[in-house]
């Protein structure tokens, strides 16, 4: 008798991101510059204070108080997650049951979906208008129509860009009897976000992460912003020393630098702004070439060249991310950004 693997996992392959070195990377909507030196400092102090033999504080209570701190939000409603992957992955596991489903909507951030068919939940999709928007009405529709426990999806959305309002999430959110997720990884660069009005619901949940405009990718620091009610189910199942005593000790340092973090946040908005704009400009020449308006910190361009324009990048050492049809370009630094617009319009020239 031999073991063999059963048939939801049996064909999956390990995540493998754009290997090799590349003197640009724009692929994977991190935050362009690193840490000052003076925070950097701070924390190596930290690491000096970790106790490695035991185990880190079960709540990351340090964390959440400095993540709610920032937020001007109670830390009570507050649960840390090694990543918003775990969070995902820990709601669909444990805020459904067996015949449950849920919904996703395309093109949204892949995972959601991924994570459903591991929890053996069935899941269903709501796609987008041809401009990559929600119609909410119709989303509300749907949920309620096909009895949907679990509705969740980014916003803004990776990889489009787009977003929902603050009013229009609010009417989705009234309007059905699903818990709604809303992850809000990208909306540190928007104004339209609900992680203020939690307490209001009981059929929503906020996700944050410090891997896009925090800056701390390699922390894997990921947050659940939810009533009190849902934030105690969330503490109860999570795994009880789910995230490292280094990642608690260094992001409560980071949180605790508001300036800091607004100040390059407006750098970032403002270089997303000069790669929309410089898009544009580009497609002026070449209609085939159609950018999507962002309120995210990439944008995501429509192009029958996708593929040749990846190829041609790379060799440029300029990595974007390829999706089909589309390329999603970070927003990088300045520097980066218009040697990035450069390399395009010299495809184009030599096309």
């Amino acid at each position: 008798m031999s073991y063999k693997l059963n048939k939801k996992i049996v064909d999956l392959v390990p995540y493998e991101p754009i290997s090799g070195t590349y003197n640009i990377r724009l692929d994977a909507n991190e935050c362009p510059t690193d840490l000052p030196d003076d925070i950097k400092f701070e924390l190596k102090k930290a690491v000096d204070k970790v106790a490695f033999n035991r185990y880190p504080d079960p709540l990351a209570n340090g964390v959440t108080e400095a993540f709610a701190k920032f937020y001007g939000i109670n830390a009570e409603l507050v649960t840390a997650g090694n990543g918003s992957d775990e969070l995902i992955f820990l709601i669909e596991s444990a805020f459904l049951e067996k015949g449950d489903k849920m919904l996703v909507v395309s093109p949204d951030f892949s995972m959601y979906n991924f994570y459903s068919s591991i929890c053996e939940v069935e899941c269903g999709t709501f796609t987008k208008n041809d401009s990559l928007d929600i119609d909410v009405d119709a989303l509300i529709n749907k949920v309620n129509a096909d009895n949907i426990k679990l509705l969740i999806f980014s916003n803004p959305c990776n990889p489009t860009g787009r977003g929902i309002t603050a009013e229009e999430a609010r009417k989705l959110v009234n309007g059905v009897n699903a818990l709604v997720v809303l992850d809000e990884a990208y909306m540190d660069f928007w104004n339209q976000s609900l992680i203020n009005e939690v307490e209001n619901y009981s059929n929503l949940i906020i996700f944050r992460t410090a891997s896009k405009a925090i800056g701390s990718a390699a922390l894997r620091l990921g947050f659940a912003v939810a009533n009190s009610n849902i934030s105690k189910a969330i503490k109860a199942v999570k795994s009880p020393y789910n995230v490292n005593s280094f990642s608690q000790a260094a992001g409560e340092i980071i949180y605790n630098h508001p300036d800091f973090l607004k100040n390059r946040l407006k750098t970032i908005v403002l270089s997303r702004e000069k790669l929309y704009n410089g898009l544009v400009k580009i497609s002026a020449e070449n209609p085939s070439f159609e950018p999507v308006e962002s309120v995210a910190n990439f944008v995501f361009v429509k192009t029958p060249d996708s593929k040749r324009i990846w190829e041609y990048l790379k060799e440029k050492s300029i990595v974007v991310r390829l999706m089909g049809e589309y390329l999603r370009i970070t927003a990088g630094t300045g520097d980066e950004v218009s040697e990035t617009l450069t390399a395009i319009n010299q495809y184009f020239m030599e096309a």
